[in-house]
């Protein structure tokens, strides 16, 4: 049985404690839920950032990967998110890819009354039930009542949209 290919859109690798102790955590976590984790940081930051048109490359490389991932799991933090992640995310849901939300970050970042985030965050997730599509604190991943748990059981890849 294939595993769904889960893109990993984070910061988390710009900073070294960060990569070092979250990152691996939230890996850990999705790859024991059966995802194929695709970390950006680790799949396509080889480069040597002194070559030339290494940016563009590493660029390239993650929206590739996008596009060719099943699902994507964003953490979108800080106030706003990471803007390499917004992008991301914008891709995913352009493209109709499954998306699911993290955000921990006790700040709102919006002006909706509805949604914590800019809304066009949640132009990915259905109308109704998108709570279960964004996530608040690292236990909810395994929580089979919210989307990714059940999202990831179904077959073929790219499967159940219903939560």
């Amino acid at each position: 049985m294939a595993r769904k290919r889960l893109y990993l859109a984070s910061p988390y690798g710009f900073s070294a404690q960060q990569r070092e102790i979250l990152l691996p955590t939230f890996v850990a976590e999705l790859t024991r839920l059966g995802a194929e984790v695709w970390e950006p940081f680790s799949r396509n930051n080889q480069e040597p950032t002194s070559e030339p048109g290494w940016a563009f490359q590493v660029g390239q490389r993650d929206l590739a990967d996008v596009r060719e991932c099943d699902g994507i799991f964003a953490i979108v933090n800080g106030t706003p998110p990471d803007e390499g992640v917004m992008v991301e995310l914008g891709v995913a849901i352009g493209r109709a890819i499954p998306t699911f939300l993290f955000r921990d970050d006790l700040r709102r970042c919006t002006d909706s009354g509805s949604y914590p985030l800019n809304l066009m965050l949640f132009t990915g997730l259905p109308e109704r039930g998108w709570r279960g599509y964004y996530y608040t604190a690292m236990e909810q991943l395994a929580d089979p009542g919210k989307a990714l748990v059940p999202w990831l059981a179904a077959q073929p890849a790219g499967g159940s949209e219903t939560v």
